[in-house]
């Protein structure tokens, strides 16, 4: 059975699994390059290798020379290993609840369960462990390259005030609607009796189906558009791909609603708003939370920060002030003056972990020492309220596609500079 992988894992996962799995054991296992404090070995080198060549061809693609591919394969694991070293100097560490989540991720994207999934792996010869290993490096990778290149990529307001502007802006903030329709036809040069009996047919539609008839069912049974066979569904559209009529008649329609009759030149028209998603006007739950940061170090390990975390987080339960704790000991430049303060925050601001955190804290509360790929934190919320984010929505919004659009570029750039700085000794 042959096996997929999506949500950011390699694709070739579990051709390299199923190399590692069978390759023959090395008597010596040479080591064929040095990145910075970390070897690169011959069986890595040759496991990723036979990885490439076992995976199925593509006719119009033809493989390289033995010496090309393996200058290729050296290449990415260099850049790998550098990454991997990064992740570590941060602190990145990928929990057993991440591991289990992007296992069970696969097995659904595979059609299967999480017993099935293990038992299919286990049944083509691959080692478990060894690939929640190699899941564990992917997400690490993933996790630096989205911590170091997101925060090179600055988008100024004008850059936001410009796309917002756009007709590509207009296609990619607008919300998505998942719709039914029903349409009763006119012909193309309808007189009055035709439409007075095409309208007189809508009306009772749509009094039916009000009253509670089943809208597919009505619509395969009585529309006349392309849609009926699916019992009028037209699935998933942004406002900016529905016909004009129709994006005005769901812009105020509720999830679960109908439209009254509407003509179009082509016949009249009732919709059912089924879901709806992307919708800007957001009124969010904001929190205005304060913070101490202390990165892990040559000097300073993992166990040591969360122990002095623990201690500030018990001076200030005894009465202590969590301002100058944080100005004193904060590593977090940006904030440390302020006394930790990191103003109202949104959702969507902050990585994943940090939020996590913000919202089972409870106003007035400190949180227990948490780790993130910053380092380890203590945070305090505040305050909270209600506030209006449409506008800072969209904008957020904005920025994000612009970032997304810079990453790839980005990250070659980052790479690069990474290896210009690493000391790399490949060996003959």
């Amino acid at each position: 059975m042959k096996l997929t992988l999506t949500q950011g894992l390699t694709a070739s996962l579990l051709f390299a699994l199923s190399a590692s799995s069978h390759s023959a054991p090395q008597p010596i296992d040479k080591v064929v390059a040095i990145v910075g404090k970390s070897a690169v070995t011959q069986s890595e080198l040759d496991e990723r290798i036979t990885e490439i060549k076992q995976r199925p061809q593509s006719e119009k693609v033809k493989m390289p020379s033995d010496d090309v591919l393996r200058s290729q394969v050296l290449d990415h694991i260099i850049t790998e290993h550098l990454q991997m070293a990064m992740a570590d100097r941060v602190g990145i560490k990928i929990s057993e609840e991440q591991l289990n989540a992007a296992m069970v991720t696969l097995a659904k994207n595979n059609r299967m369960t999480p017993a099935e999934f293990e038992a299919t792996i286990k049944r083509e010869g691959l080692n478990m462990d060894t690939m929640r290993a190699r899941i564990a490096r992917e997400l690490s990778v993933q996790q630096v390259q989205r911590g170091v290149v997101n925060s090179r990529i600055k988008i100024a307001d004008l850059e936001v005030d410009n796309f917002l502007k756009s007709a590509d802006a207009k296609f990619w903030i607008s919300p998505d609607y998942h719709l039914g329709q029903i349409m009763i036809a006119l012909p193309s040069s309808p007189n009055a009796a035709e439409v007075a009996a095409a309208e007189a047919k809508i009306n009772a539609i749509y009094e039916a189906v009000t009253k509670g008839a089943d809208f597919a069912a009505t619509a395969l049974a009585q529309s006349n558009s392309q849609d009926a066979l699916k019992g009028g569904d037209i699935g998933w559209r942004k406002s900016s791909e529905l016909p004009s009529l129709f994006a005005e008649l769901v812009t105020d329609l509720p999830v679960n609603g109908i439209s009254k009759p509407a003509r179009s030149p082509a016949g009249f028209h009732i919709l059912k708003l089924y879901e709806k998603r992307g919708d800007q006007n957001q009124v969010v739950t904001q929190a205005k939370v304060r913070h101490i940061l202390l990165k892990p170090s040559a000097i300073l390990t993992n166990e040591e920060a969360k122990t002095k975390l623990l201690k500030f987080r018990s001076e200030v339960l005894a009465g202590g002030d969590f301002a100058k704790l944080a100005k004193a000991n904060s590593e977090d430049l940006g904030t440390m003056l302020n006394g930790g303060d990191l103003g109202w925050s949104s959702p969507g601001m902050f990585v994943a972990e940090f939020e996590g955190v913000i919202d089972n804290t409870k106003e007035g509360e400190i949180s227990q020492p948490f780790q993130t790929q910053f380092g380890w934190h203590i945070l305090q919320v505040t305050e909270r309220r209600q506030e209006d984010m449409t506008q800072e929505v969209l904008r957020r919004k904005a920025t994000n596609i612009l970032t997304s659009r810079r990453f790839e570029d980005e990250l070659q750039v980052w790479l690069s500079e990474l290896k210009d700085d690493a000391f790399i000794d490949i060996k003959p």
